[in-house]
Protein backbone atom coordinates (compact mmCIF):
# COMPACT_ATOMS: atom_id res chain seq x y z
CA UNK A 1 0.00 0.00 0.00
CA UNK A 2 2.85 2.23 0.82
CA UNK A 3 4.98 1.45 -2.18
CA UNK A 4 1.61 2.17 -4.62
CA UNK A 5 1.07 5.31 -3.19
CA UNK A 6 4.36 6.92 -4.03
CA UNK A 7 3.69 5.84 -7.35
CA UNK A 8 0.69 7.77 -7.46
CA UNK A 9 2.39 10.82 -6.08
CA UNK A 10 5.39 10.84 -8.11
CA UNK A 11 3.05 10.70 -11.00
CA UNK A 12 0.65 13.72 -9.74
CA UNK A 13 4.18 15.93 -9.58
CA UNK A 14 5.22 14.60 -12.71
CA UNK A 15 1.83 16.11 -14.15
CA UNK A 16 2.09 19.39 -12.78
CA UNK A 17 5.64 19.69 -13.71
CA UNK A 18 4.61 19.31 -16.71
CA UNK A 19 1.83 22.00 -17.15
CA UNK A 20 4.07 24.72 -15.40
CA UNK A 21 6.83 24.50 -18.40
CA UNK A 22 6.91 26.94 -20.21
CA UNK A 23 6.88 27.05 -24.06
CA UNK A 24 10.20 28.62 -25.84
CA UNK A 25 10.23 30.52 -28.76
CA UNK A 26 13.15 30.14 -31.10
CA UNK A 27 14.36 31.94 -34.65
CA UNK A 28 15.51 29.54 -37.61
CA UNK A 29 17.65 29.53 -39.24
CA UNK A 30 19.12 31.24 -36.00
CA UNK A 31 20.58 34.58 -37.35
CA UNK A 32 23.13 36.65 -34.81
CA UNK A 33 21.91 39.94 -36.83
CA UNK A 34 18.54 40.25 -38.89
CA UNK A 35 18.97 42.71 -42.11
CA UNK A 36 15.99 44.08 -44.09
CA UNK A 37 15.07 41.07 -46.55
CA UNK A 38 15.93 37.55 -44.78
CA UNK A 39 13.74 34.72 -43.98
CA UNK A 40 13.48 33.38 -41.08
CA UNK A 41 10.97 31.04 -38.98
CA UNK A 42 9.48 31.27 -35.32
CA UNK A 43 9.06 28.26 -33.55
CA UNK A 44 7.34 27.58 -30.62
CA UNK A 45 7.98 24.25 -28.58
CA UNK A 46 5.79 23.24 -26.09
CA UNK A 47 5.61 19.39 -24.19
CA UNK A 48 2.81 17.87 -24.73
CA UNK A 49 0.06 17.69 -27.18
CA UNK A 50 -1.40 20.96 -27.64
CA UNK A 51 -4.33 21.80 -30.60
CA UNK A 52 -3.27 25.71 -30.86
CA UNK A 53 -0.55 28.19 -30.49
CA UNK A 54 -1.28 31.81 -29.89
CA UNK A 55 1.28 34.52 -30.90
CA UNK A 56 1.97 38.05 -29.38
CA UNK A 57 4.32 40.43 -30.71
CA UNK A 58 5.29 43.13 -28.07
CA UNK A 59 2.08 41.82 -25.97
CA UNK A 60 -0.53 41.94 -28.54
CA UNK A 61 -2.17 38.96 -29.91
CA UNK A 62 -1.64 37.95 -33.54
CA UNK A 63 -3.57 36.07 -35.83
CA UNK A 64 -0.99 33.53 -36.85
CA UNK A 65 -2.29 30.17 -34.66
CA UNK A 66 0.17 27.17 -36.09
CA UNK A 67 3.91 26.63 -34.44
CA UNK A 68 5.83 27.87 -37.31
CA UNK A 69 5.52 31.18 -37.99
CA UNK A 70 7.25 32.81 -41.67
CA UNK A 71 8.64 36.01 -41.62
CA UNK A 72 9.21 35.83 -45.79
CA UNK A 73 10.70 39.40 -45.46
CA UNK A 74 11.68 40.74 -42.56
CA UNK A 75 11.25 44.63 -41.82
CA UNK A 76 11.75 47.22 -39.59
CA UNK A 77 8.35 47.05 -38.18
CA UNK A 78 9.02 43.65 -37.54
CA UNK A 79 11.39 44.28 -35.05
CA UNK A 80 10.06 43.56 -31.55
CA UNK A 81 9.20 40.47 -28.87
CA UNK A 82 7.47 37.14 -29.26
CA UNK A 83 6.16 35.08 -27.46
CA UNK A 84 3.69 32.06 -28.03
CA UNK A 85 0.83 30.41 -25.81
CA UNK A 86 0.08 26.83 -25.34
CA UNK A 87 -2.17 25.62 -22.68
CA UNK A 88 -2.53 29.04 -20.92
CA UNK A 89 1.87 28.80 -20.87
CA UNK A 90 2.73 31.95 -22.49
CA UNK A 91 6.69 31.98 -23.18
CA UNK A 92 9.54 34.37 -22.53
CA UNK A 93 10.08 36.71 -24.81
CA UNK A 94 12.23 36.59 -28.02
CA UNK A 95 13.93 40.19 -29.17
CA UNK A 96 14.13 40.72 -32.99
CA UNK A 97 15.65 43.61 -34.56
CA UNK A 98 15.27 44.14 -38.17
CA UNK A 99 18.42 46.57 -39.46
CA UNK A 100 16.92 48.33 -42.14
CA UNK A 101 19.98 47.74 -44.15
CA UNK A 102 21.57 45.15 -45.82
CA UNK A 103 24.71 43.31 -44.44
CA UNK A 104 28.61 44.08 -45.89
CA UNK A 105 29.10 40.81 -47.87
CA UNK A 106 27.16 40.77 -51.28
CA UNK A 107 26.04 36.94 -52.23
CA UNK A 108 23.91 36.65 -55.42
CA UNK A 109 23.00 34.57 -58.43
CA UNK A 110 25.60 34.33 -60.94
CA UNK A 111 23.96 31.30 -62.68
CA UNK A 112 20.95 30.21 -62.88
CA UNK A 113 17.01 31.57 -61.54
CA UNK A 114 15.05 32.08 -58.24
CA UNK A 115 12.81 29.51 -59.24
CA UNK A 116 14.66 26.50 -61.06
CA UNK A 117 13.75 22.94 -61.84
CA UNK A 118 13.91 20.15 -58.63
CA UNK A 119 17.42 18.34 -59.52
CA UNK A 120 18.77 21.23 -61.15
CA UNK A 121 21.83 23.84 -59.60
CA UNK A 122 22.93 27.31 -59.39
CA UNK A 123 25.81 28.82 -59.34
CA UNK A 124 26.52 31.58 -56.69
CA UNK A 125 28.60 34.70 -56.30
CA UNK A 126 30.34 35.95 -52.92
CA UNK A 127 31.81 39.27 -52.52
CA UNK A 128 34.05 41.11 -49.86
CA UNK A 129 35.79 44.03 -49.95
CA UNK A 130 37.90 43.19 -46.95
CA UNK A 131 38.59 39.60 -48.07
CA UNK A 132 37.28 36.23 -47.68
CA UNK A 133 39.79 34.60 -45.32
CA UNK A 134 37.88 32.20 -42.80
CA UNK A 135 34.61 32.79 -44.55
CA UNK A 136 31.96 29.97 -45.26
CA UNK A 137 28.42 29.64 -46.40
CA UNK A 138 25.33 28.42 -44.35
CA UNK A 139 22.66 26.20 -46.77
CA UNK A 140 18.74 25.78 -44.82
CA UNK A 141 16.86 23.36 -45.76
CA UNK A 142 13.75 21.91 -43.84
CA UNK A 143 14.98 22.86 -40.52
CA UNK A 144 18.29 21.76 -40.82
CA UNK A 145 21.43 24.25 -41.40
CA UNK A 146 24.56 22.72 -43.05
CA UNK A 147 28.21 24.46 -44.08
CA UNK A 148 29.50 24.79 -47.16
CA UNK A 149 33.49 25.00 -47.13
CA UNK A 150 34.73 27.92 -49.40
CA UNK A 151 38.11 26.62 -51.68
CA UNK A 152 40.03 30.32 -51.27
CA UNK A 153 42.87 30.40 -53.87
CA UNK A 154 44.62 33.47 -51.72
CA UNK A 155 44.00 34.92 -48.55
CA UNK A 156 43.03 38.18 -49.68
CA UNK A 157 40.48 37.07 -52.29
CA UNK A 158 37.66 39.50 -52.51
CA UNK A 159 34.79 37.66 -54.29
CA UNK A 160 34.42 34.04 -55.13
CA UNK A 161 31.79 31.75 -57.13
CA UNK A 162 30.83 28.11 -56.06
CA UNK A 163 27.78 25.80 -56.91
CA UNK A 164 26.09 24.46 -54.11
CA UNK A 165 24.72 20.51 -54.47
CA UNK A 166 21.64 19.74 -56.54
CA UNK A 167 18.23 21.46 -55.44
CA UNK A 168 15.89 18.80 -54.02
CA UNK A 169 13.75 21.09 -51.43
CA UNK A 170 10.65 23.23 -52.56
CA UNK A 171 12.43 26.31 -50.64
CA UNK A 172 16.67 26.67 -50.24
CA UNK A 173 18.13 29.62 -48.22
CA UNK A 174 21.79 30.09 -49.07
CA UNK A 175 24.36 33.10 -46.47
CA UNK A 176 27.85 33.26 -45.56
CA UNK A 177 29.28 34.34 -42.72
CA UNK A 178 32.90 35.03 -41.13
CA UNK A 179 34.57 33.16 -38.09
CA UNK A 180 32.71 34.66 -35.38
CA UNK A 181 29.25 34.86 -37.67
CA UNK A 182 29.46 39.24 -36.45
CA UNK A 183 29.73 39.82 -40.71
CA UNK A 184 27.68 38.21 -42.69
CA UNK A 185 26.15 38.54 -46.58
CA UNK A 186 22.54 38.85 -47.38
CA UNK A 187 20.23 35.53 -48.01
CA UNK A 188 19.51 34.38 -51.62
CA UNK A 189 16.68 31.65 -51.37
CA UNK A 190 15.94 29.26 -54.08
CA UNK A 191 13.02 27.90 -55.07
CA UNK A 192 12.05 24.69 -57.10
CA UNK A 193 9.59 23.51 -59.71
CA UNK A 194 8.12 20.59 -60.94
CA UNK A 195 6.25 22.37 -63.95
CA UNK A 196 7.78 23.84 -67.48
CA UNK A 197 6.45 26.91 -66.64
CA UNK A 198 7.90 29.39 -63.52
CA UNK A 199 7.45 32.98 -62.72
CA UNK A 200 10.73 34.99 -61.90
CA UNK A 201 11.03 37.68 -59.51
CA UNK A 202 14.22 39.39 -58.80
CA UNK A 203 15.88 37.32 -55.32
CA UNK A 204 15.94 40.55 -53.35
CA UNK A 205 13.01 41.95 -51.60
CA UNK A 206 11.73 44.79 -54.00
CA UNK A 207 12.64 48.56 -52.47
CA UNK A 208 9.33 50.75 -52.19
CA UNK A 209 9.50 53.50 -54.44
CA UNK A 210 11.69 51.51 -57.39
CA UNK A 211 10.36 49.28 -60.78
CA UNK A 212 10.33 45.64 -60.81
CA UNK A 213 10.39 43.50 -63.85
CA UNK A 214 8.39 39.93 -63.35
CA UNK A 215 9.55 37.77 -65.90
CA UNK A 216 7.18 34.31 -67.54
CA UNK A 217 9.50 31.77 -68.24
CA UNK A 218 9.36 28.59 -69.73
CA UNK A 219 12.21 25.73 -69.58
CA UNK A 220 13.45 24.40 -73.00
CA UNK A 221 12.33 26.96 -75.17
CA UNK A 222 11.54 31.10 -75.77
CA UNK A 223 8.52 30.53 -78.42
CA UNK A 224 5.84 31.95 -76.16
CA UNK A 225 2.89 32.88 -78.21
CA UNK A 226 0.98 34.29 -75.14
CA UNK A 227 1.33 34.85 -71.69
CA UNK A 228 -0.91 36.11 -68.73
CA UNK A 229 -0.11 37.41 -65.41
CA UNK A 230 -2.31 36.92 -62.46
CA UNK A 231 -2.01 38.41 -58.66
CA UNK A 232 -3.69 36.03 -56.47
CA UNK A 233 -6.88 34.96 -59.23
CA UNK A 234 -6.86 38.62 -60.39
CA UNK A 235 -5.62 39.40 -64.52
CA UNK A 236 -2.81 42.12 -64.28
CA UNK A 237 -1.28 42.17 -67.79
CA UNK A 238 -1.71 39.56 -70.89
CA UNK A 239 -0.34 39.94 -74.33
CA UNK A 240 2.29 38.38 -76.78
CA UNK A 241 5.25 39.88 -74.20
CA UNK A 242 6.55 37.85 -71.72
CA UNK A 243 7.70 40.47 -69.24
CA UNK A 244 5.85 43.08 -67.07
CA UNK A 245 6.78 45.83 -65.12
CA UNK A 246 5.62 47.20 -62.13
CA UNK A 247 6.55 50.93 -61.28
CA UNK A 248 7.08 52.68 -58.35
CA UNK A 249 6.13 49.82 -56.01
CA UNK A 250 4.39 50.56 -53.09
CA UNK A 251 3.76 47.82 -50.02
CA UNK A 252 0.01 47.63 -51.60
CA UNK A 253 1.26 45.44 -54.10
CA UNK A 254 2.75 42.89 -52.19
CA UNK A 255 1.39 39.08 -53.31
CA UNK A 256 1.34 35.71 -54.79
CA UNK A 257 1.99 36.10 -58.22
CA UNK A 258 2.05 33.55 -61.26
CA UNK A 259 1.61 33.57 -64.99
CA UNK A 260 0.01 31.68 -67.76
CA UNK A 261 2.13 30.80 -70.56
CA UNK A 262 1.06 29.94 -74.59
CA UNK A 263 3.98 27.89 -75.96
CA UNK A 264 6.06 25.89 -78.42
CA UNK A 265 8.77 24.17 -79.17
CA UNK A 266 11.82 24.90 -81.94
CA UNK A 267 10.62 21.19 -83.31
CA UNK A 268 7.44 20.84 -82.41
CA UNK A 269 4.37 20.25 -84.32
CA UNK A 270 0.38 20.04 -83.77
CA UNK A 271 -1.06 22.18 -80.77
CA UNK A 272 0.60 25.02 -78.68
CA UNK A 273 1.30 23.92 -74.86
CA UNK A 274 -0.44 25.82 -72.26
CA UNK A 275 0.68 26.10 -68.53
CA UNK A 276 0.20 27.98 -65.05
CA UNK A 277 3.47 28.86 -63.32
CA UNK A 278 3.28 27.88 -59.30
CA UNK A 279 2.83 31.31 -57.77
CA UNK A 280 5.70 33.28 -55.92
CA UNK A 281 5.78 36.00 -53.24
CA UNK A 282 6.59 39.35 -54.63
CA UNK A 283 7.50 41.20 -51.27
CA UNK A 284 8.44 45.14 -50.57
CA UNK A 285 10.77 46.21 -47.98
CA UNK A 286 10.89 49.94 -46.90
CA UNK A 287 15.12 50.38 -46.12
CA UNK A 288 17.45 53.22 -46.99
CA UNK A 289 18.57 52.90 -50.65
CA UNK A 290 21.63 55.08 -52.20
CA UNK A 291 20.65 57.96 -54.75
CA UNK A 292 22.32 57.82 -58.11
CA UNK A 293 22.31 61.04 -60.07
CA UNK A 294 22.58 61.24 -63.84
CA UNK A 295 25.65 62.30 -64.09
CA UNK A 296 26.86 58.76 -62.25
CA UNK A 297 27.74 60.48 -58.60
CA UNK A 298 26.25 58.40 -55.56
CA UNK A 299 24.96 59.57 -52.38
CA UNK A 300 23.44 58.69 -48.73
CA UNK A 301 22.18 61.11 -46.87
CA UNK A 302 20.83 59.36 -44.21
CA UNK A 303 23.55 57.43 -43.84
CA UNK A 304 26.86 58.14 -41.34
CA UNK A 305 29.61 59.41 -42.38
CA UNK A 306 32.87 57.84 -43.90
CA UNK A 307 30.85 55.66 -46.16
CA UNK A 308 32.34 53.93 -49.53
CA UNK A 309 30.67 53.77 -52.98
CA UNK A 310 29.88 50.43 -55.29
CA UNK A 311 28.74 50.74 -58.62
CA UNK A 312 26.67 47.78 -60.74
CA UNK A 313 26.04 47.35 -64.29
CA UNK A 314 22.97 45.83 -65.56
CA UNK A 315 24.06 42.60 -67.96
CA UNK A 316 20.96 40.94 -69.22
CA UNK A 317 18.79 40.19 -66.42
CA UNK A 318 21.43 40.45 -62.98
CA UNK A 319 23.67 43.14 -62.13
CA UNK A 320 27.43 42.70 -61.75
CA UNK A 321 29.19 44.96 -59.62
CA UNK A 322 32.40 46.98 -60.73
CA UNK A 323 35.92 46.35 -59.49
CA UNK A 324 36.32 48.39 -56.36
CA UNK A 325 37.17 52.01 -56.95
CA UNK A 326 36.00 51.77 -60.35
CA UNK A 327 32.82 54.39 -61.72
CA UNK A 328 30.83 54.29 -64.51
CA UNK A 329 32.26 55.57 -68.25
CA UNK A 330 30.95 53.09 -70.61
CA UNK A 331 27.16 53.75 -71.59
CA UNK A 332 24.60 51.34 -69.76
CA UNK A 333 22.51 51.11 -67.00
CA UNK A 334 24.28 51.59 -63.71
CA UNK A 335 23.13 51.34 -59.66
CA UNK A 336 24.72 52.14 -56.50
CA UNK A 337 24.88 51.79 -53.52
CA UNK A 338 26.61 53.52 -50.05
CA UNK A 339 28.78 50.67 -47.58
CA UNK A 340 30.35 51.40 -44.36
CA UNK A 341 31.57 48.87 -41.62
CA UNK A 342 28.95 45.99 -41.10
CA UNK A 343 26.17 47.18 -43.33
CA UNK A 344 25.26 48.44 -46.37
CA UNK A 345 22.17 50.19 -48.47
CA UNK A 346 20.05 48.79 -51.12
CA UNK A 347 20.61 49.65 -54.46
CA UNK A 348 19.84 52.72 -56.25
CA UNK A 349 17.30 53.31 -58.81
CA UNK A 350 18.72 51.99 -62.42
CA UNK A 351 20.19 55.22 -64.44
CA UNK A 352 21.29 55.20 -67.74
CA UNK A 353 24.61 56.61 -68.39
CA UNK A 354 25.37 57.66 -72.43
CA UNK A 355 29.24 57.76 -72.54
CA UNK A 356 30.65 60.73 -74.15
CA UNK A 357 34.15 60.75 -76.39
CA UNK A 358 36.89 60.87 -74.30
CA UNK A 359 38.62 64.42 -74.44
CA UNK A 360 42.39 62.55 -74.92
CA UNK A 361 40.63 61.31 -78.29
CA UNK A 362 38.71 64.46 -79.62
CA UNK A 363 41.95 65.93 -81.23
CA UNK A 364 42.92 62.69 -82.54
CA UNK A 365 39.61 62.48 -83.96
CA UNK A 366 39.81 66.62 -85.62
CA UNK A 367 42.98 65.65 -87.27
CA UNK A 368 41.77 62.82 -89.21
CA UNK A 369 38.63 64.78 -90.24
CA UNK A 370 40.79 67.27 -91.62
CA UNK A 371 42.81 64.56 -93.09
CA UNK A 372 39.49 63.02 -94.82
CA UNK A 373 38.53 66.68 -96.25
CA UNK A 374 41.69 67.26 -97.84
CA UNK A 375 41.41 64.16 -99.66
CA UNK A 376 38.31 64.37 -100.43
CA UNK A 377 38.86 67.67 -101.70
CA UNK A 378 41.54 66.63 -103.54
CA UNK A 379 39.61 64.08 -105.57
CA UNK A 380 36.83 65.51 -106.06
CA UNK A 381 38.87 68.09 -107.92
CA UNK A 382 40.95 65.33 -110.14
CA UNK A 383 37.53 64.05 -111.01
CA UNK A 384 36.15 67.36 -112.04
CA UNK A 385 39.09 68.10 -114.38
CA UNK A 386 38.83 64.70 -115.85
CA UNK A 387 35.18 64.83 -116.36
CA UNK A 388 35.62 68.70 -117.84
CA UNK A 389 38.20 67.15 -120.29
CA UNK A 390 36.21 64.18 -121.50
CA UNK A 391 33.33 66.26 -121.80
CA UNK A 392 34.40 68.69 -124.63
CA UNK A 393 34.96 65.52 -126.52
CA UNK A 394 31.92 64.48 -126.47
CA UNK A 395 29.60 67.42 -126.32
CA UNK A 396 31.84 68.65 -130.17
CA UNK A 397 30.81 65.53 -131.57
CA UNK A 398 27.15 65.04 -131.95
CA UNK A 399 25.57 61.41 -131.62
CA UNK A 400 23.38 60.60 -134.45
CA UNK A 401 20.75 58.15 -135.08
CA UNK A 402 20.64 55.61 -138.19
CA UNK A 403 17.42 57.78 -139.30
CA UNK A 404 19.66 61.09 -139.40
CA UNK A 405 21.68 59.86 -142.42
CA UNK A 406 19.01 60.40 -144.39
CA UNK A 407 17.60 63.42 -144.01
CA UNK A 408 17.50 66.03 -146.57
CA UNK A 409 20.80 68.31 -147.17
CA UNK A 410 17.81 71.20 -146.27
CA UNK A 411 18.47 71.43 -143.32
CA UNK A 412 14.57 70.36 -141.82
CA UNK A 413 15.07 68.13 -139.14
CA UNK A 414 11.43 66.34 -139.56
CA UNK A 415 12.10 65.34 -143.41
CA UNK A 416 14.02 62.71 -145.78
CA UNK A 417 14.98 62.79 -149.07
CA UNK A 418 13.31 60.88 -151.88
CA UNK A 419 15.20 59.79 -154.71
CA UNK A 420 13.89 60.12 -157.50
CA UNK A 421 15.05 58.67 -160.83
CA UNK A 422 15.87 61.23 -162.80
CA UNK A 423 17.65 63.79 -159.93
CA UNK A 424 20.72 63.13 -158.60
CA UNK A 425 21.45 63.51 -155.15
CA UNK A 426 23.04 67.12 -154.29
CA UNK A 427 26.96 66.36 -153.56
CA UNK A 428 26.64 62.82 -154.67
CA UNK A 429 30.28 61.49 -156.84
CA UNK A 430 29.56 58.19 -157.81
CA UNK A 431 27.92 55.03 -157.20
CA UNK A 432 24.28 56.38 -157.24
CA UNK A 433 21.11 55.05 -157.66
CA UNK A 434 18.95 54.95 -160.80
CA UNK A 435 15.30 54.32 -161.03
CA UNK A 436 14.73 50.88 -162.91
CA UNK A 437 11.58 51.75 -165.21
CA UNK A 438 9.18 48.72 -166.09
CA UNK A 439 6.73 50.00 -168.15
CA UNK A 440 5.01 47.14 -169.82
CA UNK A 441 7.27 44.83 -168.71
CA UNK A 442 5.72 41.05 -169.36
CA UNK A 443 9.09 39.15 -167.49
CA UNK A 444 11.84 41.95 -168.17
CA UNK A 445 14.94 42.06 -169.86
CA UNK A 446 17.81 42.91 -168.20
CA UNK A 447 21.13 44.04 -168.90
CA UNK A 448 23.97 44.25 -166.95
CA UNK A 449 26.14 47.16 -167.85
CA UNK A 450 30.10 47.42 -167.79
CA UNK A 451 31.22 49.78 -164.89
CA UNK A 452 33.79 52.52 -166.02
CA UNK A 453 37.20 53.52 -164.62
CA UNK A 454 37.12 50.75 -162.36
CA UNK A 455 40.91 51.18 -162.63
CA UNK A 456 41.31 54.74 -164.15
CA UNK A 457 41.14 53.58 -167.82
CA UNK A 458 38.93 55.01 -170.64
CA UNK A 459 38.77 58.25 -171.21
CA UNK A 460 36.10 61.28 -172.28
CA UNK A 461 35.72 59.38 -175.70
CA UNK A 462 34.45 56.34 -173.81
CA UNK A 463 31.83 58.89 -172.37
CA UNK A 464 30.81 60.47 -175.31
CA UNK A 465 30.13 57.28 -177.28
CA UNK A 466 28.38 55.70 -174.63
CA UNK A 467 25.88 58.69 -173.79
CA UNK A 468 25.28 58.42 -178.07
CA UNK A 469 24.33 54.75 -177.52
CA UNK A 470 21.77 55.44 -174.55
CA UNK A 471 20.20 58.19 -176.86
CA UNK A 472 19.51 55.92 -179.59
CA UNK A 473 18.20 53.05 -177.19
CA UNK A 474 16.45 55.91 -175.85
CA UNK A 475 14.76 57.07 -179.26
CA UNK A 476 13.83 53.51 -179.96
CA UNK A 477 12.27 52.28 -177.15
CA UNK A 478 10.54 55.37 -176.36
CA UNK A 479 9.02 55.28 -180.02
CA UNK A 480 8.33 51.25 -179.45
CA UNK A 481 7.55 50.53 -176.46
CA UNK A 482 11.22 48.74 -175.71
CA UNK A 483 13.12 50.03 -172.80
CA UNK A 484 14.64 53.27 -172.37
CA UNK A 485 17.71 53.87 -170.44
CA UNK A 486 17.65 56.22 -167.75
CA UNK A 487 20.59 58.26 -167.39
CA UNK A 488 21.84 59.99 -164.44
CA UNK A 489 23.92 63.12 -165.05
CA UNK A 490 26.95 63.93 -163.63
CA UNK A 491 27.55 59.72 -162.73
CA UNK A 492 31.14 58.95 -163.26
CA UNK A 493 31.20 55.21 -161.55
CA UNK A 494 28.91 53.23 -163.13
CA UNK A 495 25.53 53.26 -165.35
CA UNK A 496 22.47 51.43 -164.72
CA UNK A 497 20.08 50.52 -168.18
CA UNK A 498 16.14 49.23 -167.41
CA UNK A 499 15.21 47.32 -169.91
CA UNK A 500 11.35 46.44 -171.39
CA UNK A 501 9.70 43.17 -171.75
CA UNK A 502 8.85 42.19 -174.47
CA UNK A 503 5.05 43.13 -175.48
CA UNK A 504 4.99 45.26 -172.38
CA UNK A 505 2.46 47.94 -173.66
CA UNK A 506 0.59 45.34 -175.90
CA UNK A 507 1.90 46.28 -179.13
CA UNK A 508 2.57 43.17 -180.60
CA UNK A 509 4.26 41.07 -183.93
CA UNK A 510 7.15 41.04 -185.69
CA UNK A 511 7.72 44.61 -186.17
CA UNK A 512 8.51 45.64 -182.80
CA UNK A 513 10.67 42.35 -182.27
CA UNK A 514 12.70 43.28 -185.74
CA UNK A 515 12.96 47.15 -184.75
CA UNK A 516 14.07 45.64 -181.03
CA UNK A 517 16.90 43.61 -182.72
CA UNK A 518 17.93 46.06 -184.59
CA UNK A 519 18.27 48.28 -181.73
CA UNK A 520 20.30 45.69 -179.94
CA UNK A 521 22.58 45.38 -182.97
CA UNK A 522 23.37 48.90 -183.02
CA UNK A 523 24.10 48.76 -179.32
CA UNK A 524 26.10 45.87 -179.80
CA UNK A 525 28.10 47.53 -182.95
CA UNK A 526 28.82 50.57 -181.17
CA UNK A 527 30.10 49.15 -178.13
CA UNK A 528 32.54 46.47 -179.58
CA UNK A 529 34.44 49.59 -181.04
CA UNK A 530 34.13 51.40 -177.85
CA UNK A 531 34.54 48.92 -175.03
CA UNK A 532 31.05 48.85 -173.82
CA UNK A 533 28.92 46.18 -173.89
CA UNK A 534 27.88 43.33 -175.39
CA UNK A 535 24.49 42.06 -175.42
CA UNK A 536 24.55 38.17 -174.88
CA UNK A 537 21.13 37.20 -176.12
CA UNK A 538 20.08 33.77 -175.24
CA UNK A 539 18.41 31.93 -177.92
CA UNK A 540 15.13 30.39 -177.73
CA UNK A 541 13.65 31.77 -174.30
CA UNK A 542 10.20 32.50 -174.16
CA UNK A 543 10.90 33.83 -170.87
CA UNK A 544 12.15 36.83 -171.50
CA UNK A 545 15.84 38.24 -172.88
CA UNK A 546 18.94 38.73 -170.55
CA UNK A 547 22.28 40.92 -171.50
CA UNK A 548 25.29 40.77 -169.89
CA UNK A 549 27.69 43.61 -169.94
CA UNK A 550 31.50 43.15 -170.10
CA UNK A 551 33.67 44.97 -167.80
CA UNK A 552 36.46 47.16 -169.37
CA UNK A 553 39.92 48.27 -168.24
CA UNK A 554 39.59 45.84 -164.52
CA UNK A 555 43.75 46.97 -164.77
CA UNK A 556 43.25 50.23 -166.32
CA UNK A 557 43.69 49.27 -169.96
CA UNK A 558 40.80 48.44 -172.43
CA UNK A 559 39.77 44.73 -172.67
CA UNK A 560 38.39 42.44 -175.56
CA UNK A 561 34.52 42.27 -175.71
CA UNK A 562 33.57 38.96 -175.18
CA UNK A 563 30.50 37.25 -176.78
Amino acid sequence: MMLGGKHLVLLAAITVLVKCQKPEVSMSPPLKQVFTGDLFYLQCHASGSHNSVKWYMNDEEQAWTKKSWKIPAAKPQNSGSYRCEVNGQRSDGLQVHVQELLPTASLSIKTGQPVAQRHSSVILQLEHEDGLRGWSCRVYRGDKVNIITLNLEGENDASLTFQPRSLLELETTFWCTDESEESRSNQITVRTSVKKVSLEIYHLPAVVGQDVTLRCLVWGTKQIIRTVFYRGDEVIAEGNSNTIEILNITDSKEGRYKCHATFTYKAGTGEPYRETSDAQDLLTVSARAADLSPDMSCSCPLCPSGMSYRYYRKNGQSWERLGPGQTPEESGTYRCQAVWRGSRTFLSRPVYLLAQPSTVLIPVVVVLLLIGIVIGCVAFIMWYRRRSAMGSIYEDVALRSPCETMRGVRGKEDEYETLHPNQPAPGSKGGEYEALKAEGMKEGVYHTLSMEGASGGGGQGEASRERDAQEDLKAENVADGGYEALKREGMKEGVYHTLGMEGASGVGGQGKASRERDAQEDLKAENVADGGYEALKKEGMKEGIYHSLSTEGASGEEGDVKR
